[in-house]
């Protein structure tokens, strides 16, 4: 068995050791695929019957714009209440919407009346991530576990955006869009009872300090800080145009299926799960780009793939050529949007990062909207397939006009290579992608001490995590020699993750070079979002506060 398949059977079999984990992954699994089930359907409904082009991007729309207004206020509720019981309430409620939207197709509501259903889906899955991300700590039971979790959360969210589309389209062939969404609904159910058990950390008290203002106060700040540096400027605007594109796809496969190709219905569901099946293969390119210096050309291929597959799909089209060209798309979007996202924290000084990608966000839904609107006005002008490759042609245009800028920016930008190759030998960090292992790069901090003296004593609280670079360090506890620790290990993760003292002294044994990372960075690497983050701390410190009940001791 290859290095590869070794790594990838032991990250599964990590995960699935823990009960709790395992119904999470599973439950998150059937929500994803519903969420994307639906919406195809839901996009093929609008189109049918006459509605068009134009009726799609209407449904895209309606699902769209309440979805991007309502979420930052709804996706709080995980910070408020136990996130498993929101991920729960979340999961039945997306199971019922979808029932009723099924129910109303099937006996044929007006339009109208399915148009104001839909967005209630969408309202609903904007609660399920956010409690998703801040349930996923409390459920693991080491570091290693953790970062497992989360590798297996991404491979299971690449593969249901394959599975579930093809799904959806075959029920539409077999019964119409109201079966594959009553399958969706299902399908959600059973991810609601796998997830009934899980509860979940105790909410976190209001802070009362102002650190948290709000929605409105965090997009205007991403936005000062965005505006204050050029290359962040233009990396988040080229970005937000690939979502751009997604909605415009969306809408035409739609079009492709039923206009051009002659699938019918349930040939959108195939053609959107093989524009997956290539984001699957460009997430196993995209593995290697992280330890290049240059991104730049990465970044123009991918595009440039989109583009000319849109333009051979578009001047000739076929189910065959269909296929294998939206795959190559695929691939190329996600080489794309991998290697710019990598570029933008290159450029971006670390203090500001997250509000730069707050603001990245929060213009997702912005651009699927902009997107399912662009097609049926060019549909309207010249046609499907004058949308087809109008679609590609305009991606790449804009990419393109700025393909200069974003060459100067990546010769710019700095690589923290050394430090990359240290955290890839440490089993905490390594299942991690890379561009999540480069943000965490960026964050380190040398540090040198000398032979015989202490690093860190029993009993001191910490708040730094130490990935060794060269030199080897003693471990010792009451006095009784535990461990010798040399480069590719780490050492202070305990006193992180449960917020309690130090549970050893740690001596280096020769001079000893070091790498420190807080443990801001360490936590939010961790749980991949900065919502989990905050719920991990939360955790930590309900144990540190059971540990100091237990022995009597006053809470540090």
């Amino acid at each position: 068995m290859s290095s590869g398949l070794r790594s990838t059977a032991r990250v599964f079999a990590l995960a699935a050791r823990n009960r709790q984990l395992r119904r999470l992954e599973l439950g998150f699994f059937a929500f994803n695929g519903a969420e994307w089930g639906v919406w195809i359907a839901l996009l093929v409904y609008a189109y049918g019957d006459g509605g068009g082009a134009t009726a799609a991007g209407l449904m895209a729309l309606a699902q769209l714009v309440p979805s991007a207004l309502l979420a930052p206020a709804l996706s709080t509720f995980a910070d408020r209440m136990r996130p498993g019981r929101v991920l729960f309430v979340g999961y039945l409620l997306q199971a019922m919407t979808m029932a009723v939207l099924a129910g109303a197709i099937a006996l044929g509501a007006p339009r109208l009346a399915v148009f104001a259903l839909a967005p209630l889906t969408t309202l609903a899955i904007t609660i399920t991530r956010p409690a998703q991300a801040a349930v996923l700590p409390s459920v693991v039971r080491s570091p290693e576990q953790l970062t497992c979790a989360n590798v297996v959360a991404g491979w299971m969210e690449g593969g249901s955006v394959f599975i579930a589309p093809a799904l959806a389209g075959l029920l539409m062939g077999i019964g119409g869009t109201e079966l594959a969404i009553a399958a969706m609904a299902l399908i959600i159910l059973v991810g609601a009872l796998l997830v009934m058990p899980i509860k979940g950390p105790q909410p976190m008290p209001a802070s009362g300090d102002g650190d948290e203002a709000g929605f409105a106060a965090e997009v205007v700040n991403g936005i000062r800080v965005v505006s204050h540096h050029p290359a962040a400027r233009l990396l988040v605007v080229v970005l937000a145009v690939q979502y751009m594109l997604m909605g415009a796809l969306d809408v035409l496969y739609v079009v492709l299926a039923i206009d051009v190709l002659d699938m019918g219905e349930s040939g959108a569901g195939y053609l959107n799960a093989a524009f997956g099946a290539g984001g699957l293969v460009g997430g196993v390119i995209t593995a290697g780009l992280v330890v290049r210096r240059r991104l730049a050309p990465a970044l123009v291929v991918g595009i440039a793939l989109v583009g000319i597959s849109l333009v051979v799909l578009a001047a000739a089209p076929s189910q065959a050529a269909a296929f294998a060209l939206l795959a190559t798309a695929g691939v190329g979007r996600t080489v794309f949007d991998v290697t710019g996202r990598t570029l933008l924290q290159r450029t971006v000084p670390a203090e500001v990062l997250a509000r730069v990608f707050g603001l990245l966000e929060s213009m997702m839904d912005v651009g699927l909207a902009l997107g399912s609107v662009l097609v049926p006005v060019l549909v309207a002008i010249g046609g499907p397939r004058t949308a087809l490759a109008g679609s590609g042609i305009l991606l790449a245009l804009i990419v393109g006009t700025a393909a200069g800028r974003l060459w100067t920016i990546d010769q710019a930008a700095t690589v923290p290579l050394v430090e990359l190759s240290l955290l890839r030998q440490l089993p905490l960090f390594s299942p991690l992608p890379g561009p999540a292992l480069e943000t965490l790069a960026r964050s380190l901090t040398p540090v040198s001490v000398p032979a015989g003296e202490v690093l860190m004593r029993q009993g001191e609280p910490g708040d730094l995590f130490y990935a060794i670079a060269d030199g080897e360090l003693d471990v010792t506890r009451d006095g009784q020699p535990v461990a010798r620790l040399s480069r590719g290990e780490g050492v202070g993760e305990i006193a992180l993750l449960h917020s309690v003292p130090r549970t050893a002294t740690v001596t280096a044994a020769t001079d000893v070079h070091l790498y420190a990372l807080g443990i801001e960075p360490f936590l939010l690497a961790l749980t991949g979002h900065p919502a989990a983050g905050r719920a991990a701390q939360g955790v930590a410190e309900a144990r540190l506060r059971e540990l100091t009940e237990l022995d009597g001791r006053p809470a540090l």
